[in-house]
């Protein structure tokens, strides 16, 4: 069984930085795909970036210029660095992977999702 587990949220003024960590639990080694979504109450849930197995990386466009997507294989976190946060940028976050490949438009893809960290821009 695979678990996973987010931290690195925080309030932030627009402009700043965050770290988001995914600590994995389980079988590392049969996860060919991680990713990281965000989601605000009332809207549909937003692909941010995707990593296979192979190192193939996928980012949404609302991010792309702006996020980072790297994995620790050793330590089994993933992260996820966002540079020139926005007020826009402010929902829940969360961790989720795959026994299979898939992608950013297919969260329902994923099989394992973390519990969420939230993430506060403010202007």
């Amino acid at each position: 069984q695979v678990q996973l587990k987010e931290s690195g949220g925080a309030s932030v003024q627009a402009g700043g930085s965050l770290r988001l960590s995914c600590q994995i639990s389980g079988d590392l080694v049969s996860l060919k795909s991680m990713a990281w979504f965000r989601k605000v109450a009332g809207r549909e849930r937003d692909g941010i970036a995707r990593l296979w197995d192979d190192d193939d990386i996928e980012y949404g466009y609302k991010v792309k210029d702006r996020a980072t997507i790297s994995r620790d294989i050793a330590k089994k976190i993933l992260y996820l660095q966002i540079n020139d946060l926005r007020p826009e940028d402010t929902a829940m976050y969360y961790c989720a992977a795959s026994r299979r490949y898939s992608g950013l438009a297919s969260p329902t893809g994923f099989t394992y999702w973390g519990q969420g960290t939230q993430v506060t821009v403010s202007s």
